[in-house]
């Protein structure tokens, strides 16, 4: 295992943000808020905004509105397995 300098690691850590696109994002974005001609109450959400993350969401609601998903998939999938079950059954008496 090479031993890598704390500077090389800087650099290495620099080269992946400036190769994935972060340096930019985050220069476009602290520009945007230099150039507000209003500076935001809250900065840090600002950035949020602008970066795309969601606010305000309401995660309990949302893992709610999951489990009712889930549960409403398995019912249809049961139903759909009743169905089928039914259709060979009437294949069966037909033949």
């Amino acid at each position: 295992m090479a031993y890598q300098t704390p500077d090389s690691k800087k650099e290495e850590f620099r080269k992946y943000l400036e190769k994935s696109g972060v340096i930019d994002a985050l220069t476009k974005v602290l520009v945007g808020l230099y150039e507000e001609p209003e500076r935001p109450p809250n900065a840090v959400d600002y950035i949020k905004r602008y970066m795309g993350a969601p606010t305000g969401i309401d995660v309990e609601a949302l893992r709610q509105e999951n489990e009712n998903l889930r549960k409403e998939r398995e019912d249809l999938r049961s139903t759909i397995d009743e169905l089928n079950a039914r259709l060979t059954e009437d294949k069966g008496d037909d033949a």
